[in-house]
């Protein structure tokens, strides 16, 4: 047996040409040439053992989110390593040597399996598999489909977000309303609904936003009939007494009396009272002729009325359900809440405008005069419980600080909105901003901001 059989026996690899040089430029003998042999083989053995045994563990990644960790070979136990590559990364991420770190953005969400290819500093070569898990994006979760538009095929059809502004001189209203996820993915509709107006007449603003009761079968039309009927009520009865309305303001302003400020209230509770019961009624006739019970068209009703005066701004709103309305003062800090939610423990203890005792309770109309503001911002509980989680941070200048920055772009995951620019444009931003995340919050979302 030749030394080469010698060695492929102890499974050691050697060609002939190698054994021949070392046995001509040494004096080592064969026995002496196959300790050595068995030697390196050995410290092989034990380099990529040691290098398979390895715990390695990588700090999960999240798609589409920055990624860094440190990379250090001689803190996992290999010190006698002399470079080292990784294989097989996912996309968006690589090995930085000079930083230390492995680093980047993932692309893709996944399970990776990748390689760490080691080289020690006697040349031997030895691999380790890693996982490398990339967390797949919470919305990438949720589907989208579609809610059927065809009136033939469905009942009250609506689109699945929807946008709008009106531009005038002294301020300007965007608004904009947008499916839930919870909705999308059983491709359901749109339970929200919103409307404005400005009467270049009166010089009046109208806003109002209205959330559908999910367990309200046509909660959809209810709240488009909440929202269209009430700001043409507001409209008309502007037109007809306005200028009334009007002089009682003035001269509550002047006087600054209890009995002008209880006069002043009942002006503006005969319209935006009025206005939400010929809602109400509207809603009522809709159920009838349906042969249904007005309860199956459930839904709030957040309604404001707005007006510049030489003194201030008059604000004047009707409240019923969840939600907020607020006048949002960011310099100096400021800020009114013109109601308060029905809000509870409980889903029952919501209140809608379908329910007709809500009438009796006059505590839903409510004024304030103030002599300039940011943004007045009315909007859907959508919006309210994930930026402020409970009714009681609806009075907490710091929610609102933090509301305004937001939509400003502070958050750079979420949408900015430009209240500068083109007023199409910020409305266009608005309904993108709508789609911000929010673990557990996945209603309808409506907002409407007078600025």
């Amino acid at each position: 047996m030749d030394i080469k059989e010698i060695l492929q026996k102890i499974d050691i690899k050697a060609e002939e040409q190698e054994v021949k040089d070392f046995m001509i430029h040494s004096e080592a003998t064969i026995g002496e040439f196959l300790k050595e042999k068995w030697n390196m083989f050995k410290q092989e053995q034990f380099f990529t053992l040691n290098v398979k045994s390895k715990q390695i563990q990588l700090p999960n990644g999240k798609k589409g989110k920055e990624y860094s960790t440190p990379f250090n070979i001689d803190s996992i136990g290999l010190p006698d390593v002399e470079k080292f590559e990784f294989v097989n990364l996912p996309d968006g991420i690589s090995y930085s040597p000079e930083k230390g770190t492995i680093v980047g953005i993932p692309a893709l969400a996944g399970d990776y399996k990748i390689t760490l290819r080691c080289v020690s500093k006697k040349g031997y070569k030895a691999e380790k598999e890693i996982l490398f898990i990339v967390i797949p994006d919470p919305k990438d979760l949720w589907k989208s489909i579609p809610s059927e538009q065809d009136a033939t095929k469905f009942e009250y059809p609506k689109q699945d977000s929807d946008y709008d502004f009106v531009e005038v001189e002294t301020k300007n209203m965007i608004a904009a309303s947008q499916r839930g996820r919870s909705h999308a993915i059983d491709g359901k509709p749109r339970d929200d609904d919103f409307s404005l107006d400005f009467d270049k007449q009166t010089e009046w603003y109208t806003i109002v936003v209205a959330d559908g009761a999910g367990s309200a079968n046509f909660s959809r039309k209810g709240s488009q009939i909440a929202c269209q009927t009430s700001v043409e009520v507001c409209k008309k009865q502007l037109a007809e007494i306005s200028t009334l309305l009007e002089e009682q303001i003035k001269l509550y302003w002047d006087k600054k009396t209890e009995d002008e400020r209880k006069d002043t209230y009942e002006y503006l509770h005969q319209m935006v009272g009025k206005a939400a019961f010929e809602a109400y009624k509207k809603i009522c006739e809709e159920a009838a002729a349906k042969q249904r019970m007005p309860k199956e068209y459930a839904t709030t009703l957040l309604l404001s009325i707005c007006k510049k005066f030489e003194f201030g701004w008059f604000v004047g709103t009707f409240w019923v359900g969840d939600g907020g309305i607020g006048i949002y003062r960011k310099e100096p800090q400021e800020l009114k809440i013109l109601g308060e939610p029905d809000g509870g423990e409980f889903a029952g203890q919501t209140r809608f405008l379908t329910m007709q005792e809500i009438f009796s309770d006059r505590v839903r109309t409510r004024f304030e005069i103030v002599d300039d503001f940011t943004a007045i911002i009315l909007m859907t509980d959508g919006i309210t419980d994930p930026k402020f989680e409970t009714d009681t941070n609806l009075n907490r200048i710091e929610k609102w600080n933090d509301l305004w920055e937001d939509l400003n772009g502070s958050n750079e995951d979420n949408a900015k909105v430009d209240f500068t620019g083109d007023k199409k444009q910020a409305a266009e931003q608005l309904l993108k901003w709508l789609d911000f995340w929010s673990k557990g919050n996945h209603d309808d979302r409506t907002i409407a901001i007078l600025f």
